[in-house]
């Protein structure tokens, strides 16, 4: 779907690098297709090493003849960088942005642009399995939407929402969810340690634990109340330590902090009077 498009990145960070690795490990587009902008020369140098891209620290020059501009800034950066490319950026190229909290309008504004696709990748991208959930403005075409749909494939799975509203829901759930994750895995292979096992040995078996744990929930399409139950027998050690779980208030704190992400997403994108129960 992209057809040789030429492709600029607005910011060179992990994420950016994720969709360049995952593009050209598909094929989607020659190293020679393209470029990348940032303020670090060091970084820059990088990339060019490792993918033959081209790079520069000038905006304005990344996204000439460019078919696709990624805004990949961080959101405290984007109002400098929407200045500085407004009216830069050809009328019939696609802004995609994964831009936490940025929204389209916001964006549509800043740059002086109609077609713009946002979306929120999260961090497993960078391996191939990301969650990406996105959605387009009005304006945007049937072939642009096929170009952001084949460049987000790239990170992984990709689920495409017809209302904006979704993609903050999607901030606080999937975006910020490999943290939750990882605070769980942590936590898990501390315990490991508590009980004596060395923390390489520990954390071996809490990743593998984690990992089959989520490939056999995909693969079975069961829902996970009905795994869960599949391997806690009546009386026996699942039971029991789901018992302190709960006691603990598991549901609860994992909701409310699902919920403060949610909260901070909608103040990124400026709703500040966001309701707070």
């Amino acid at each position: 779907m992209l057809n040789d498009s030429n492709l600029a990145f607005i910011g060179s960070g992990v994420m950016a690098e994720a969709m360049i690795k995952g593009l050209l490990k598909q094929n989607l587009l020659s190293s020679g297709h393209i470029v990348a902008s940032g303020p670090r020369a060091e970084q820059g140098c990088q990339l060019e090493e490792r993918y033959g891209i081209r790079w520069t620290t000038a905006n304005t020059q990344a996204v000439e003849n460019a078919d696709v501009v990624i805004l990949s800034v961080k959101p405290q950066v984007l109002p400098k960088v929407l200045l500085e490319l407004q009216k830069q950026i050809s009328a019939h190229s696609l802004v995609l942005s994964i831009v936490a909290g940025a929204r389209i309008a916001t964006i549509s504004q800043g740059l002086s642009h109609q077609a713009i696709a946002r979306s929120m990748p999260n961090t497993p991208a960078q391996v191939g399995a990301g969650m990406t959930v996105w959605t387009v403005s009005e304006q945007t075409s049937t072939g642009q939407r096929a170009q952001a749909q084949s460049i987000l494939a790239a990170l992984g799975e990709e689920l495409f929402v017809e209302d904006e509203i979704y993609l903050d829901m999607a901030t606080a759930l999937s975006g910020t969810g490999p943290a939750y994750v990882f605070l769980f895995m942590e936590a898990l292979i501390d315990a490991g340690v508590h009980l004596g096992f060395s923390r390489r040995l520990s954390q071996k078996l809490v990743l593998q634990t984690v990992l089959g744990s989520a490939l056999f929930a995909k693969e079975s399409q069961m829902h996970p109340a009905e795994l869960r139950n599949m391997v806690t027998s009546p009386g026996g050690t699942s039971a029991e330590a789901l018992y302190q779980l709960e006691k603990g208030g598991l549901r609860t704190v994992l909701s409310r902090a699902v919920w403060a992400a949610y909260q901070r997403t909608r103040i990124l994108g400026g709703e500040t009077n966001e309701a707070s129960s």
